[in-house]
């Protein structure tokens, strides 16, 4: 925003003296001059005269005579310091000067400050004190109403049992045990905000997820961050936590499995609760369904960096899935108001890199291949990856906007695609604009490079699924040095953080993904995944609001 400039205007001030001669000025004790303001005309030179000054302050106080009090009743009722005018011998304006403030006037100024302060402090206390009870009596609405959906009904022997065919295997993670393909639903930027002000779009988020997981039946939920969103002027509250507790309540409500990374939005910088605390909440609350742990953590690792295994009935682990913490903004952008994102660390990587040879070997050892376990990594921020491929993808297409057409059946009809993108599906819906001196193609990835495509796919990573750019869902394959890894943008939740978007619906479902068992995809993976919308494909009508 630009400042608005203050332009600062001369005045000059033309006299009208009476001329006497010698014997008038003997017979008359005082001469009264007349200063005459012309506001807009060049007097002296061409400098520009305007109304105020002395003379007003003049009207104000009357015509005094030499010898007189300056002080009047109706200094007093205005309450301000006199304010001279004087010229040099060049007939300059010289600079006002202020007459001190009597002992009477600064005490009227002082208990007119008080009142007004007071007057304000009130006010905001009105406020904030009928936003807590709102936000105390709206949570306990928002989490009953989350703890009133139906459990998904699965088919018999459908349903993963903890201590049965789910459990903590010797490595210290939840592991799968089956040798059917494994159903993964992804949801991300949930955006629940919890507070006086969200209620209504909470509960539209709310009925939004519980659909789809009620319709796809999924033996995994993992969500891509956002789940809460503690933005005080579009939720009412700066407290995450509540958020959190709105969304488990939820997914232990509908008895499915799951599992989440943190977005940016999760954890504030003014928020409430920090990364740490929201762990041990879900550490100390006994949920049945959730797989969530903070795994591989600290500051600068962030937390939830885990894995969660499939493994088929010979001990050969077929899948992994691998949650990682994308962190929030860098280099000083505390709040994220010049859009500076994170990446993964390179701790977070060598961990990574860690644990897919330890999977590797100990396939090796029960009889598997000398491979690695293909895998896929969740995660809220994009990595550069991303923006590179859609790069590509709009400078073959000369830009890639897509018609109405387009849009309403999430892919494009006739993309070019290039020697390093494989186009598959969606759209890429936000704008293509500057941000911190490079071109986003649309894409707003972690501001600095990362290796983690690179290193990933050395070590098994076959595909990566983001959120965090709500208009984008589409998926890639991008290859980079002879290396190949399908990239993918989740479909959003949000009615909240974007302006408007609960009235837009062409980008808010979910996607699923099938792990399999045995075989590979048309593009040579371990997996598929395709994008479903929340209104056309499960016969949902459209909000009103």
């Amino acid at each position: 925003m630009s400042d608005k400039e203050k332009k600062e205007t001369s005045v000059e001030i033309e006299t009208d003296e009476t001329v006497t001669t010698p014997t008038e000025a003997e017979n008359t004790d005082v001469t009264e001059t007349e200063n005459t303001v012309q506001p807009d005309e060049n007097v002296d030179g061409g400098e520009t005269a305007e109304t105020g000054g002395a003379d007003t302050v003049s009207e104000q106080r009357g015509i005094i005579g030499e010898g007189e009090s300056a002080e009047t009743d109706a200094v007093e009722a205005a309450d301000e310091p006199e304010e001279t005018d004087s010229e040099d011998n060049g007939g300059k304006k010289k600079k006002k000067k202020k007459k001190p403030l009597t002992k009477e006037q600064k005490k009227k100024r002082t208990i007119k400050a008080l009142i007004i302060t007071g007057a304000v402090v009130l006010v905001l206390a009105i406020f904030f004190s009928s936003c807590a009870i709102a936000n105390a009596v709206g949570i306990k609405a928002l989490i009953k109403a989350a703890s009133s959906y139906d459990k998904v009904q699965y088919a018999e022997n459908e349903r993963f049992v903890k201590g049965e065919n789910l459990v903590k295997d010797s490595d210290g993670y939840w592991t799968f045990e089956t040798d059917r393909n494994l159903k993964i639903v992804q949801f991300t930027d949930v955006h629940i905000g919890a507070g006086c002000f969200s209620q209504s779009k909470d509960g539209w988020a709310m009925n939004a997820v519980a659909k789809m997981i009620t319709e796809e039946k999924p033996d995994l939920v993992v969500v891509t961050g956002d789940i809460a969103y503690p933005v005080p002027f579009q939720a009412g509250t700066f407290n995450n936590l509540n958020a959190t507790k709105v969304f488990a309540n939820l997914m232990e409500s509908l008895g499915v499995y799951w599992t989440f990374a943190f977005g940016n939005h999760d954890t504030e910088a003014y928020s409430m609760y920090e990364r740490k605390d929201i762990c041990e909440y879900y550490e100390n609350a006994g949920f049945e369904y959730c797989l969530f742990e903070r795994g591989f953590a600290d500051d600068e690792k962030g937390y939830g960096n885990n894995i969660i295994k499939v493994k088929n009935n010979a001990g050969i682990v077929t899948h992994a899935i691998v949650t990682l913490d994308s962190h929030s903004y860098i280099d000083g952008d505390y709040f994220g108001a010049a859009w500076k994102y994170d990446n993964i660390h390179e701790s977070q990587i060598e961990w990574y890199c860690a644990e897919m040879d330890k999977l590797k070997a100990a396939n090796f050892a029960n009889g598997g291949d000398d491979d690695y376990v293909p895998n896929l990594a969740f995660f809220h921020i994009p990595m550069e990856e991303y923006r590179k491929a859609w790069g590509e993808l709009i400078e073959a297409n000369n830009g890639t906007k897509a018609t109405d057409a387009e849009k309403s059946a999430g892919k494009y009809e006739n993309l070019k695609e290039t020697d390093s993108v494989e186009y598959i599906y969606g759209i890429m819906g936000e704008d293509d604009k500057q941000k911190n001196g490079q071109r986003t193609y649309g894409v707003f990835c972690g501001i600095h490079p990362d290796e983690f495509f690179e290193k990933g796919a050395d070590h098994g990573l076959q595909g990566t699924f983001c959120g965090h750019d709500h208009y984008n869902n589409f998926s890639v394959v991008y290859k980079q040095n002879g290396k190949r890894v399908r990239l993918t943008y989740g479909m959003s939740i949000d009615y909240l953080a974007y302006p408007g978007i609960y009235k837009e619906h062409l980008q808010r479902g979910c996607t699923v993904i099938t792990l399999l068992a045995d075989s590979t995809d048309e593009y040579g993976f371990n997996f598929t995944c395709e994008a479903k919308n929340y209104y056309t494909d499960y016969g949902v009508g459209h909000e009103k609001g």
